[in-house]
């Protein structure tokens, strides 16, 4: 068994029939063979925000919406809070070094300071990866 950090895009991935990629196939495997994941305390909400969003936009139905969930809850994500000075300082100066996204930025924080692997979809975040020395499940 082994642990990752899971962005929100690679489990969106999984409900976006046009969105699905190779990448997150491979980490739906993971999760059948007993792996596990880390994500920020903030995921649920990233991915409930994106669903609601597609749902709007008529991508996807409220029954896949709830269905999904359903399935998403049982995965073993384990959430990390992320306490505001942590939130003010270290994600604010990854934010800044690595030009990304507040939450992007905190993905990263989480591998780092797990000495994790990274699963994601985002470039700007795989490019941080790869200038952090950040090890990206590919």
């Amino acid at each position: 068994m082994s642990r990752f950090v899971l962005d929100a895009s690679i489990a969106l991935a999984w409900c976006f029939p046009d969105e699905n990629t190779t990448l997150a196939e491979q980490v739906a495997k993971m999760f059948t063979r007993g792996d596990s994941a880390l994500a920020p305390s903030f995921w649920p909400h990233e991915i409930l925000n994106a669903l609601l969003a597609g749902e709007k936009r008529r991508r996807i139905t409220q029954d896949l919406i709830d269905n999904f969930l359903k399935d998403l809850a049982v995965l073993p994500v384990g959430l990390v809070p992320s306490p505001a000075d942590d939130v003010f300082t270290r994600v604010q100066a990854l934010c800044r070094e690595f030009s990304l996204t507040a939450y992007d930025a905190a993905y990263l924080g989480l591998a780092v300071d797990g000495g994790l692997p990274l699963a994601t979809l985002h470039q700007d975040l795989i490019r941080a990866c790869k200038k952090a020395g950040v090890d990206l499940l590919e």
